[in-house]
């Protein structure tokens, strides 16, 4: 029987890790699992896979997190139940600042609280911010991988049409909040959008656990809104042996 509501798993099976890789999308958590040493499955309940493998002889798990915040907390606080106290997320984004390539790595120092999820974890007075030691471990994995990542700001949003300012709906109506949005976001130097961080650094940084977050670019929004989809593979390849070198330096 699972010790945790959703995860379908139990402390035993994660073997004392208490680093793990979350993205988003559970077809990403295999591929992320056979990068390490005896990648094994573990579990798949709805959105969440999960799989577990060895990093300098030390457990780590990989379970995805579907999109959004509200099912980014219920992965986060079971993992967490079950002894992780290190997030590492990784994913793909779409760029809003005109220098920032399709191919280009972004590691997020903090994010925009454009969710709802994170309320629930601490006012809006608290910042979403990563944790230092996770994101230079990022930085310095970026680097060792031949790639200078972008370190910034990101504008993480509950929503994929109107929070991030996208006309191409049914509607077409994006709400007054979100009107013109991008542009102030631009202004003030944000680099690009995505779903999971806020909520992911404020449920940590507010109960004492790390996160870090990179995300490989896909898209740049101030050219086009679609994605060419055999870059959008490379870009996923790069960014997961990113993220997968930086858990390794934590864990030396």
């Amino acid at each position: 029987m699972a010790d945790v509501f959703h995860l379908g798993l139990t402390k035993q099976m994660l073997d004392g890790a208490s680093l793990a890789i979350v993205p988003g999308d559970p077809e990403r958590v295999k591929r992320i699992a056979e990068t390490m040493e005896n990648p094994v499955f573990l579990a798949s309940h709805r959105e969440y896979t999960s799989y577990l493998g060895y990093l300098n002889g030390k457990a780590v798990v990989v379970c995805s997190t579907g999109i959004g915040g509200p099912s980014t907390s219920i992965a986060v606080e079971e993992l967490a139940q079950l002894g992780v106290t290190t997030f590492l997320r990784v994913g793909t984004t779409g760029a809003i600042q005109p220098h920032v390539n399709v191919g280009d790595v972004i590691v997020t120092q903090a994010s925009v609280r454009l969710d709802g999820a994170s309320l629930h974890f601490a006012p809006m007075e608290f910042p979403a911010v990563a944790d230092f030691t996770c994101t230079t471990a990022m930085v310095a994995a970026c680097r060792d991988a031949g790639v200078e990542p972008h370190v910034g700001i990101t504008a993480s949003s509950d929503t994929f049409y109107p929070g991030q300012e996208r006309y191409d709906t049914v509607s077409g109506r994006v709400t007054r909040r979100f009107k013109g949005s991008m542009q102030e976001w631009q202004e003030m130097g944000v680099l690009n959008y995505e779903m999971e961080s806020a909520t992911l650094f404020t449920m940590c940084a507010s109960q004492g656990w790390r996160a870090a977050c990179v995300a490989g670019v896909i898209v740049n929004r101030t050219q086009q809104e679609i994605p060419d989809e055999a870059s959008m593979k490379k870009t996923e390849s790069h960014a997961v042996g990113i993220v997968v070198d930086a858990a390794r330096k934590l864990l030396a």
